[in-house]
């Protein structure tokens, strides 16, 4: 690493793989790229198995996005093969459509009592809208409606929500919940996103044209301690925010995943591609891969997904854990990374403390070029 660069780029995710492609093709910039994992692609890196079956070694990552920009951009480095999510859930002994909508009420309750609460819920919400479990409970004077918001927090989201996240869901961030809807119809797709498909050749592969430019290093196997200093003039921080400074202030919340991954006969894989248990005791959800990229054969990968807490150095972090709490912790480490403006700038789902997408940190990447890097290498050439 004696070379000189103009930025080092600290995790090759989204976040700072699309950065370092903007930076180097975009702005004609040296750039230096370091994960501390043999990997590139973060937490979306798939690879195959040892019966040559593509897996996500860190449970699925399916790409939805409503931003053309955004999915033009990335069209650049893959082609995609179109790919609508569907899951479906264990709720009281019966498989139903998730997110919870006016087939799993019919699945669930007496046939009578399903066609009076679906008229209801049409009635408050008009048809096919997608309210959040705030919205119905916040509409739930009305006995009906209370009955299924009762019904689907207590059944389907608080179970599931305590398990994945570790803290009561009370403790959690308003926007956790809100990402939970309920369909006022039969549309049994997860996302409802104009685009949505998978990398036609995997994630990976995506990475590698995107960090495949002659101003790009990618160093793996690296932690940002061991680069000099005097090798680098700026640079974009992608990793936990709190482990920047030491966790000077405190550790902050990250919620981490021990995947459990397996192969089986096709006959005994999933009918959708994730199968929720809300009502499980130690694990969220099982994926089948092959649903995922579309691979045939006789047999097919599983992952079945246990929370945990995240400990640093031990576990990877997936999610920040957003509650009152966490964000005024996150606010004081984001005041000591104000400190440092000009020279390192702080993006990403970790660094940012924020739960992103795939496409959304695609999006910060992106936005943090044009409005803040940009200017800053022009600035220099001035």
């Amino acid at each position: 690493m004696s070379r000189r660069y103009d930025w080092l780029v600290v995790g090759a995710g989204f976040t700072g793989a699309v950065v370092a492609e903007r930076l180097a093709r975009g702005l004609d910039q040296r750039v230096l790229v370091i994960d501390r994992r043999d990997h590139v692609g973060g937490n979306a890196h798939d690879r195959r198995d040892e019966g040559g079956r593509l897996i996500h070694p860190y449970g699925p990552h399916v790409f939805h996005t409503n931003s053309a920009r955004i999915f033009d951009y990335l069209s650049r480095f893959t082609a995609w093969r179109p790919y609508e999510h569907r899951v479906r859930g264990w709720i009281d002994g019966r498989l139903v459509p998730l997110p919870f909508n006016l087939t799993s009420l019919r699945l669930l309750f007496p046939e009578t009592t399903a066609a009076r609460l679906s008229e209801r819920m049409v009635q408050a919400f008009s048809r096919d809208a997608r309210p959040n479990i705030h919205d119905l409970r916040a509409a739930a004077d009305d006995p009906d409606l209370r009955r299924i918001a009762d019904y689907v927090f207590e059944k389907v989201f608080a179970p599931y929500s305590a398990r994945q996240w570790g803290v009561p869901v009370g403790e959690l961030d308003a926007s956790v919940l809100a990402r939970v809807p309920v369909v006022v119809g039969e549309d049994d797709r997860y996302f409802t996103d104009r685009c949505q498909a998978m990398p036609r050749d995997g994630y990976s592969a995506l990475f590698v044209r995107l960090l495949d430019h002659p101003n790009i290093h990618v160093s793996l196997n690296t932690a940002m301690t061991e680069v000099e200093p005097t090798t680098w003039d700026r640079m974009v921080y992608c990793g936990p925010l709190d482990d920047y400074f030491g966790r000077s202030a405190g550790a902050l919340p990250y919620r981490s995943v021990r995947f459990a991954h397996c192969a089986v006969d096709v006959r005994e894989g999933l009918p959708v591609g994730t199968v929720n248990h809300p009502q499980a005791p130690d694990f969220t959800r099982v994926t089948d891969f092959r649903h995922l990229t579309g691979e045939a054969g006789p047999t097919t990968a599983l992952v079945t997904e246990y929370p945990l807490a995240h400990e640093p150095g031990v576990t990877e972090p997936h999610y920040p854990v957003l509650s009152e709490t966490s964000g005024r912790l996150a606010d004081d480490y984001r005041a000591m990374a104000r400190t440092l403006a000009g020279k390192v700038w702080f993006a990403g789902r970790l660094a940012d403390f924020r739960y992103y997408n795939m496409d959304q940190a695609v999006g910060r990447a992106l936005s943090l070029v044009d409005k803040a890097l940009a200017p800053a290498v022009a600035g220099m050439a001035a």
